[in-house]
């Protein structure tokens, strides 16, 4: 499944909240502890994550630029 930025939202006001049930649209899904649910939290950050690689949000490794002078003669 994709997840998006609301996704995560909602799973974080449910967590601060103290409730285990989360709505998104029209489905509810309720998580036995809130253990799971931080687990949760966890798959759709790193779900979010994943998606920002894959479409150059997100970029992998640091660049860099070296710039070599010398002195004219």
């Amino acid at each position: 499944m994709t997840y998006t930025q609301a996704h995560l939202d909602a799973l974080k006001a449910a967590l601060a909240k103290g409730e285990r049930r989360v709505s998104f649209g029209d489905k509810t899904v309720e998580y036995r502890s809130v253990d799971e649910l931080m687990a949760a939290i966890e798959v759709v950050k790193r779900d979010l994550f994943e998606q920002a690689v894959a479409t150059g949000l997100w970029p992998g490794a640091p660049r860099q630029i070296r710039v070599a002078t010398r002195k004219a003669t």
